[in-house]
């Protein structure tokens, strides 16, 4: 199995991964999802409809180099057309790991994940500030 695939694998059994058009809208349209992939040979609706999901946000979506088989082998279902990936670093780390990675997709998914840790870091400095007694 592909790198990028093993990924999505993952992303599932950590519970970090919604699978079909329905989880999928409902987790895009809540602002949850970073990353959106669709299969190389889902249906033109299939595409489209991923598209607007992601219209006007920074989520990503992006067209995978698997068929719908593969991606469901991956994930322990039949078929697999459409799947979102909800952890920033995941999402990045299957970017990256395509064989003709999305340069647009990976800089988006790089810039939401610095500022992410950013995020945590300033939120543990803070815990620690409190703690201590700083101000």
């Amino acid at each position: 199995m592909d790198k990028a695939l093993n990924y999505l694998a993952i992303a599932r059994k950590a519970g970090l991964a919604e699978l079909g058009e329905e989880p999928v809208g409902a987790v895009t349209r809540a602002g949850k999802g970073y990353l959106v992939l669709v299969a190389s040979d889902a249906s033109d609706h299939t595409w489209r409809r991923a598209k607007s999901f992601v219209a006007g946000t920074e989520q990503q979506c992006v067209r995978l180099p698997y068929s719908k088989d593969e991606m469901g082998m991956a994930v322990g279902r039949s078929s697999l057309a459409i799947a979102a990936v909800t952890d920033a670093a995941l999402a990045l780390a299957l970017v990256k790991s395509l064989p003709d990675g999305d340069a647009a997709a990976e800089e988006a998914l790089s810039r939401r994940t610095e500022k992410l840790n950013q995020r945590k870091k300033e939120a543990r400095a803070h815990q620690r500030n409190l703690r201590k007694g700083k101000k």
